[in-house]
């Protein structure tokens, strides 16, 4: 799939929202991309962790692993297309953990699926994780990079399907705010 293409799905399944939202980092922005609008449609989630897959498919991945929520979707689909174990993390106090019994053996390769990316934060958490359990971080596969181009997560090589260069801003600089926009409730259109 093109980036194009990607971008069209999300339109077309009105994953991309317009308002005045606040974002899980803390940030308020413009625009919203409500992964859930396009999850809901297992075709479509399989055809994008499909991409996401082919893209890893050289990394000799043997896990793949996401965080809770819409991460467990992608390292399903992204697993089963590579034809490997698929597993999640989960808050636990404030910090992300393996529950379930989920565990990682030393050197096991590990591909870390995320949904939609803005600071990277949960990423870096989740490969935080994967390395204390001494398995390797071969690759991060990502729905939507939202960040313009800001994220790095180097040396571990990522791929998203779709790049997005969205103005985000601190609440107390936010013109929205400013101009008295109320804030969009996420997963609603406002109307």
């Amino acid at each position: 799939m093109t980036e194009q293409e990607v971008m069209d799905l999300l339109t077309k399944t009105k994953a991309i929202m317009h308002g005045h939202f606040l974002l899980t980092s803390g940030l308020h922005s413009p625009a919203y991309v409500e992964k859930f609008n396009v999850l809901q449609q297992p075709k479509y989630t399989e055809m994008l962790c499909k991409e996401l897959a082919s893209r890893f498919a050289a990394a000799k991945v043997e896990t793949v692993v996401g965080p809770m929520t819409g991460g467990i979707l992608l390292a399903h689909e992204v697993g089963k297309a590579l034809g490997t174990r698929a597993i999640f993390t989960e808050r636990v106090d404030g910090k992300m953990a393996f529950r379930r019994g989920f565990s990682l053996r030393e050197g096991e390769r590990v591909l870390i699926v995320e949904d939609i990316v803005t600071t990277g934060g949960s990423v870096k958490e989740v490969i935080d994780v994967v390395k204390k359990e001494g398995a390797i971080p071969v690759g991060i596969g990502l729905l939507v990079d939202r960040s313009g181009g800001k994220i790095d997560f180097s040396p571990i090589p990522h791929e998203a399907l779709l790049h997005l260069s969205v103005t985000t801003y601190k609440p107390e600089d936010c013109p929205l705010c400013h101009d008295n926009v109320p804030m969009t409730k996420r997963g609603r259109t406002g109307k």
